[in-house]
């Protein structure tokens, strides 16, 4: 809950992000509101969201993104008259007032160790898994703190890892996933006054999105074009390597050109002032490049009965894992016997368990 799970825009997704990917809003949909109900204590809906569509480079009109959020069933309605004044109209075709939040990555962190405690999960810190393989028991994982090894046995083993998925993969001699990963910077930023209590975003292109940051009390400010500072792919394990390697040693932040074309839209912009940026390896499955989808990557290896590579792109869409993991739980005779975590405090496990 310190790197890609914090380093990010803090964005409880409502669906409005995605109109290129039908599928991926609906589930953004679906899942809002359990995010919401599950985590309150950490998500933060004070602000006015703001949606803009701009009249060039975009890939939808804004009769378009409007009827695409009605079909999902996105609440949208046209901004109010102050906040649709913050945009340049010569370049942005409508303004819509949205329903999205932020969440606190810091306060979601406790509440995630506070559901480990109560279901007396063992975390170990500063320990990698190195490797697995086949164990007369099930599957036998090779850990490593510091100069200490140790060895453990169990009857499945998920592989959460994100951007380091194939890392554990290839060590273990294993085929890796065919992945992209992005070396990013997300500016962290004070607003001008005018942009306090609002986020921004300007669909569907080359264009920027800025928002608050509560674990920071700040904004984050990103853009499509300047966040990805480079990118490069995981094909084989033979041209494969360590894709943190990249976080040490960072190039020049890109936070003035990002200000730059994003004030273009909306001027006040120009006030902003940067206090930090946050780099991280961004990792997103090839087919997302097409249609800026986001699915979750659920996959058993074939080659290694038991372990299973999971990997998400958005905090919230974690609710899509419970079918397959009934699915898993049949395919490896029943295991786990129930959820693999406890729901937070508040949350009806019954529910969950459905």
């Amino acid at each position: 809950m310190s790197r890609a799970s914090l380093q990010n825009q803090a964005r409880v997704h409502n669906g409005y992000h995605y109109p290129r990917s039908l599928l991926t809003a609906l589930r953004s949909r679906v899942n809002f509101p359990r995010f919401c109900q599950d985590y309150r204590d950490c998500v933060v809906s004070s602000f006015a969201k703001l949606y803009a569509v701009a009249r060039r480079y975009s890939h939808v009109n804004a009769k378009q993104f409007k009827l695409f959020c009605e079909r999902v069933g996105a609440p949208v309605r046209p901004a109010a008259a102050h906040h649709q004044r913050l945009f340049d109209n010569r370049l942005v075709e409508a303004v819509y007032d949205v329903t999205e939040y932020a969440f606190d990555a810091e306060r979601l962190r406790v509440l995630i160790t506070q559901a480990l405690e109560v279901a007396g999960v063992e975390v170990r810190f500063e320990t990698e898994a190195e490797r697995v393989a086949a164990d007369a028991a099930g599957l036998r994982v090779w850990l490593r703190n510091g100069s200490h090894h140790t060895e453990l046995t169990a009857p499945a083993v998920f592989n959460c890892t994100y951007a380091r998925t194939n890392q554990l993969l290839v060590a273990s001699g294993l085929p890796p996933i065919a992945l992209k990963h992005e070396l990013t910077e997300m500016a962290l930023v004070e607003p001008p006054v005018a942009l306090e209590g609002a986020g921004i975003t300007l669909m569907c292109g080359p264009f920027f999105s800025i928002m608050p940051f509560p674990s920071r009390g700040l904004h984050s400010f990103s853009h499509v074009r300047y966040t990805p500072h480079y990118a490069w792919h995981d094909r084989d394990a033979a041209g494969f390597s360590d894709p943190y390697k990249h976080l040490h040693a960072t190039p020049a932040s890109n936070f003035v050109a990002m200000r730059q074309d994003a004030q273009r839209f909306v001027p006040a912009l120009a006030g902003c002032v940067q206090r930090d940026s946050l780099w991280e390896v961004k990792t997103l499955l090839p087919r997302s490049e097409a249609d800026d989808s986001r699915p979750i990557l659920y996959y058993p290896v074939p080659q290694l009965p038991g372990l299973t590579c999971v990997m998400g792109s958005k905090i919230d869409n974690i609710y899509d894992m419970f079918d397959h993991e009934a699915e898993a739980a049949a395919a490896v005779g029943g295991w786990p016997p129930a959820l693999p975590f406890a729901p937070p405090p508040g949350t009806d496990p019954a529910r969950e368990a459905r």
